[in-house]
């Protein structure tokens, strides 16, 4: 007679579903191995995934050796209280990734059109956009699509996805990576603010070149200042800025801004309600800066499972 699927739970122990797991995995498949491996390289512990699946510790340190024993390699590097990847096992994670990837896109792409999107979505979010303007429509998206599991990294840092297990990535640039795989989801613009009261005591640039005489409040990602960017007579210039503060989050920005530290120039989504409030106000109207777009990122070298293009029609339409 084969083996039920049912798990039966025995008070508090895990007898039931421990021979299950047994009877599954003894007889395991290059597949299950390398969902397992991925599992435990994402989590950082044996121990985690084997809380997240119900089962002991050792029957998931028996699969990973198991897997490393038909390989011929070592995948980790195991100690008391730590566990780290060898190069060949960073390698295969990657190598893991793309064929799990594939598979799940091909067994989802077959079922779509009879059946809503399911399964677990890797996103990553840029921080101010992601939680100002995304975490709204993402919350809408997990109401309409109740098969959907959403885990978010929010952060502004240029993340590799394949490496990160990312199945999707927001950015927002006014320059795409020519590498990256994109799809434009929308636009947003940049302005230039001031607090009054900083305008009041140091005056109002009435075109970009005066900005040298100011304190500006400056965004980058490595920490040092840039020029910026405006349309003169139709064409784009380059202008210096200087100033006391730079900082890689456009919040914070605005915030220095508001207690009259300089000028900065931030997305409309940022600015937009401290300009409502009168916190800060637009100068350099005469003068555009460059349109940013909002992309949708994807890892290279895959298929793109039904709930990830369900995911990007949604925002295209919502953003």
């Amino acid at each position: 007679m084969a083996r039920s699927n049912f798990i039966l739970y025995i008070d508090s122990n895990k007898v039931a579903k421990v021979e299950l797991f047994v009877a599954k995995y003894e007889t395991m498949d290059k597949f299950t191995s390398m969902h397992t491996f991925v599992k435990v390289a994402q989590a950082g512990s044996f121990t985690a995934v084997a809380n997240q699946m119900g089962v002991p510790r050792s029957l998931i340190t028996r699969q990973i050796a198991s897997l490393e024993k038909q390989l011929g390699v070592k995948l980790m590097t195991r100690s008391t209280r730590s566990l780290s990847l060898t190069t060949v096992g960073a390698a295969y994670l990657e190598k893991c990734r793309v064929i799990l990837n594939l598979v799940d896109a091909t067994e989802s792409n077959l079922a779509y059109e009879q059946s809503s999107p399911k399964g677990l979505i890797r996103i990553g979010l840029p921080l101010s956009f992601g939680i100002e303007k995304l975490m709204p429509l993402l919350m809408e998206f997990a109401k309409q699509n109740p098969g959907i599991e959403l885990a978010m990294d929010f952060s502004d840092r240029h993340s590799n996805l394949i490496e990160e297990g990312l199945d999707i990535s927001i950015r927002i640039t006014s320059n795409p990576d020519s590498n990256d795989i994109v799809r434009k989801l929308g636009e947003c613009s940049l302005l230039t603010v001031a607090s009054p009261h900083y305008l009041e005591l140091h005056g109002t640039p009435n075109k970009p070149a005066d900005l040298i005489n100011h304190e500006c409040l400056d965004y980058s990602m490595q920490l040092t200042f840039s020029n910026w960017s405006y349309l003169v007579d139709s064409e784009l210039k380059n202008f210096p800025i200087t100033g006391r503060i730079v900082a890689n989050n456009g919040e914070a920005l605005v915030l220095a801004a508001i207690k009259s530290l300089g000028i900065t120039r931030q997305p409309d989504f940022i600015v937009e309600r401290h300009l409502k409030m009168g916190q800060v106000v637009q100068i350099l109207k005469n003068f555009e800066a460059p349109v940013l777009g909002i992309y949708a990122v994807l890892p290279s070298n895959r298929y793109i499972p039904h709930r990830i293009s369900v995911l990007m029609d949604f925002l295209s339409k919502s953003i």
